[in-house]
């Protein structure tokens, strides 16, 4: 069986799909990162969750104040992309679960109202989201960066509150000079699918 989605797509979306390590200086706008957001806000979450929480870093000020948390190999990337996005879960989403999923209005008391409980559902279904958007950036014909090397606790302090837990820093833009490194291998189907 093929898939449905022309080859071309599959292409730009998964095949070509690498992290980007340098940029160049054309501007990502507000309308872009709009665009992205308004397809991939419909990618599923377990109750239509919607914990992830996007903070753009444009000013120089507060890229200056990014860099400093970023590990050494990823201040410089950091430092000159277009731009960066912090991506967060929002661990009091269940706030917005009567209007977000109004089948069951009742789940954000039945399943959420212990902190524990919504910080690890935020955590899952706002990496799924993140996902969901490193696809979209794609998806608009731009170039992602996501890392996890930097200090959390120094990004969550700077940035965000006690609330918001950080997942990943993304730089995003048109792919500069030598971006990618080679393509590195995948396991090949019979390693990661079992049937019982």
């Amino acid at each position: 069986m093929s898939l449905v989605l022309d080859p071309a797509a599959q292409d730009l979306l998964f095949r070509e799909a690498r992290t980007a390590n340098t940029f160049t200086d054309e501007p990502v706008t507000e309308e872009q990162v709009q665009a992205i957001y308004d397809l991939v806000k419909y990618g599923p979450t377990a109750f239509n969750q919607t914990p992830l929480r996007i903070t753009l870093v444009r000013s120089a000020e507060a890229r200056e104040r990014l860099v400093r948390h970023m590990a050494e190999g990823n201040q410089a990337k950091t430092a000159t992309a277009p731009l960066v996005a912090i991506l967060s879960a929002d661990n009091e989403f269940h706030e917005e679960l009567p209007s977000l999923f109004p089948a069951f209005p009742q789940a954000k008391d039945v399943f959420f109202s212990e902190r524990a409980a919504r910080e690890n559902a935020a955590g899952m279904n706002a990496a799924l989201q993140a996902a969901y958007f490193i696809v979209g950036i794609r998806a608009a014909g731009l170039a992602a960066g996501p890392m996890t090397g930097f200090d959390f606790e120094g990004v969550r302090k700077e940035f965000l509150d006690d609330d918001h837990t950080p997942l990943m820093v993304v730089n995003i833009g048109k792919p500069g000079a030598d971006a990618w490194y080679p393509r590195s291998p995948r396991l090949d189907f019979e390693q990661v699918v079992t049937t019982v």
